[in-house]
């Protein structure tokens, strides 16, 4: 039996650099571009950046570690003052968008979904519909990665909804910010015959306890300060069912975040160095295991 390669990629915010330190080694060991390796992308929010630009404009794993870069990171995450200092009170978006997108068009230019190498699948979410809706390689061509780009990670209150021709459409983390599930029904779809082998890569996972009798008292304020979001986007589950249904021939890479912070936009420089550092701990703790998937 022929084996297919599904590269699935969590979102995450900034913590994306851990996931591209890890596959910028991961190219290296193997001695072979990741576009060529895996036949199918599949990514939420920063991870669908990344399987776009892996997929489509075919980066390098050092090119995919510059795009994530703290200069690229300023950049996207640029605030509006009068509303960043309103902190919870704030009546737009965190982000206005206008530098994340400057920053997907000048490294993805007029791209296209449909010049994808194999196939991509990037995870958002329909509010009209209510449903998730998955933008592809194959469903989707001429729809562009820029605009698929700003689809995906359009995070509520971080960033504006995004308009992609009649459909208004928000960050698919809401709903599979582990999208490795979603990933593997669709390439065997396309491959039915094909044996699947899965990497699954996250985005560091939050194991701070929250305080259960206190949290009886919180409402909307007392939530966004505990991580709500954070609970909404735990993929534990996903990655056991992943488990059970491929088997051998999957390797999920995660780990706690330890000294990272846990907020999606925390860019300063030492919350960034941590971050890297988990990038270099996965590869020591599960490289091994990536490459022998390879084989």
């Amino acid at each position: 039996m022929e084996n297919r390669y599904l590269l699935s990629l969590d979102g995450g915010g900034v913590r994306e650099l851990a996931t591209v330190i890890f596959l910028a080694k991961l190219e290296k060991e193997l001695g072979k571009p990741l576009h060529e390796q895996f036949d199918f992308f599949m990514g939420t929010s920063a991870g669908a950046i990344t399987a776009l630009a892996l997929s489509v404009v075919k980066m390098s794993g050092a090119d995919l570690v510059e795009f994530w870069s703290e200069k690229n990171l300023d950049r996207i995450l640029e605030a509006s003052l009068w509303d960043s200092q309103l902190g919870l009170m704030q009546t737009n978006p965190k982000y206005e968008g206008d530098g994340k997108k400057q920053v997907f068009t000048e490294y993805f230019g007029n791209l296209k979904l449909g010049d994808a190498r194999g196939e991509v699948a990037v995870m958002s979410y329909d509010i009209e519909e209510r449903k998730p809706l998955l933008l592809t390689s194959y469903n989707d061509s001429n729809i562009s990665i820029v605009d698929a780009g700003i689809a995906t990670s359009a995070a509520p209150i971080y960033f504006p909804t995004a308009k992609v021709g009649n459909r208004y459409l928000i960050d698919g983390g809401i709903v599979a910010n582990n999208p490795v599930l979603h990933g593997y029904a669709e390439i065997k779809k396309l491959y039915p015959e094909s044996n699947i082998k899965t990497l699954s890569v996250g985005t560091g996972l939050n194991k701070r306890a929250l305080r259960g009798k206190a949290s009886q008292k919180w409402g909307l304020f007392g939530w966004l300060m505990h991580d709500l979001f954070g609970l909404m986007l735990e993929s534990s589950l996903d990655h056991e069912i992943a488990e059970e249904i491929i088997g051998k021939d999957y390797v999920r890479v995660n780990s706690p975040l330890g000294k990272i912070n846990r907020r999606l936009d925390n860019n300063n420089k030492r919350n960034l160095e941590n971050i890297r550092k988990m990038g270099e701990s996965w590869w020591e703790e599960f490289g091994a295991s990536a490459l022998n998937l390879m084989k």
